[in-house]
């Protein structure tokens, strides 16, 4: 009994595998749930699935670890946070980064780390592919407005509420940080001769909750803040204050503006429609002058050249009289 149960919940269990069953000639032989530590931050990101799979091929074992999450905002903040130290950038995917023997990158709303193993192109398309509701939402422009000069390589941390800033940035008070009113940040770990400072890039949704929180960062003691737009970068007790004034004046807000509304034609223009209408009755006006004067001489013509008297143009009833 317990062998037929097994065979008839064994397609259900399969369908709810994000993970293949085989990656190139390696075949999955084993499946479980990671581990996940602070699970408060993994709620924040928005968690939704997790799995780990035990490949093999031939004497040669690896394992791939899936996260699914709400979306690629919440993808993103989990490959900042999971990014190894030692890791350095990949060409495998727009977000990716690897060791001598392991690859994580981010795919819409998935987060993918494999282990002991770095797969080729064609394998990881068929993975990337074999992958159910995937977010195909663009990444925040936010991280690009983090200066590069003197940032700790895997440093970046993407931050979508008070959990994480904690965690990341624990000088800023949640209450200032207002991510209730939609905010969301960036933060980076720089390095001078002086020391490391943290610079924390806040994006609100219009400028002027942003006019509004400046005020309120500018009160926490030690603190350097610039407002761009909607943006407000932060600095908190800056061991080179000079330096610290040259990463805030690198942040430059420049606003992206994305139509998806129809965009209206010559076809769609009101006066190109009135001059077509115009044009058009002309050309009616001229071929009905044109086939009247050659009706009229083809007539005349007729008329000439017909020998005897001309019948009757017109059949008169004389319906008068009755």
């Amino acid at each position: 009994m317990p062998k037929l149960l097994a065979i008839l919940f064994l397609p259900a269990v399969l369908a709810a595998a994000i993970l293949p069953e085989t990656i190139g000639d390696a075949h999955r032989t084993a499946t479980s749930r990671p581990a996940l530590s602070d699970r408060p931050l993994w709620d924040e990101y928005g968690l939704k699935d997790s799995e780990t799979a035990t490949y093999q091929k031939g004497a040669s074992r690896f394992t791939v670890t899936a996260y699914q999450l709400a979306d690629s905002t919440g993808a993103l903040g989990v490959f900042d946070w999971q990014r190894p130290p030692q890791a350095t950038a990949s060409q495998a995917a727009p977000e990716a980064a690897g060791t001598a023997d392991s690859l994580l990158l981010q795919d819409g709303n998935y987060v993918l780390w494999f282990q002991g193993y770095k797969p080729t192109a064609e394998e990881l398309a068929a993975v990337t592919g074999s992958l159910h509701n995937v977010d195909p939402t663009p990444l925040p422009i936010l991280p690009g407005y983090l200066p590069s000069d003197s940032l700790t390589a895997n440093s970046q941390r993407y931050l979508v509420g008070p959990v994480g800033l904690q965690r990341f940035d624990p000088g800023i008070p949640p209450s200032v940080a207002a991510f209730h009113m939609g905010a969301e940040a960036q933060t980076g770990i720089f390095h001078t001769t002086k020391g490391d400072l943290t610079m924390a890039v806040f994006n609100y949704p219009t400028p002027q909750i942003a006019m509004q929180q400046v005020n309120e960062f500018a009160k926490i003691p030690g603190t350097v803040v610039k407002r761009s737009g909607p943006l407000v970068a932060v600095i908190q007790n800056s061991p080179d204050p000079d330096f610290a004034e040259r990463l805030l004046d690198g942040i430059r807000y420049q606003a992206t503006v994305t139509r998806d509304e129809y965009v209206p034609t010559r076809r769609d223009n009101m006066g190109d429609l009135l001059l077509n209408i115009c044009i058009l009755i002309g050309i009616l006006v001229a071929f009905a002058a044109v086939s009247g004067l050659v009706f009229g001489g083809l007539r005349g013509a007729w008329r000439r050249g017909r020998k005897g008297p001309e019948p009757e143009e017109m059949i008169v009833l004389h319906l008068e009289n009755r």
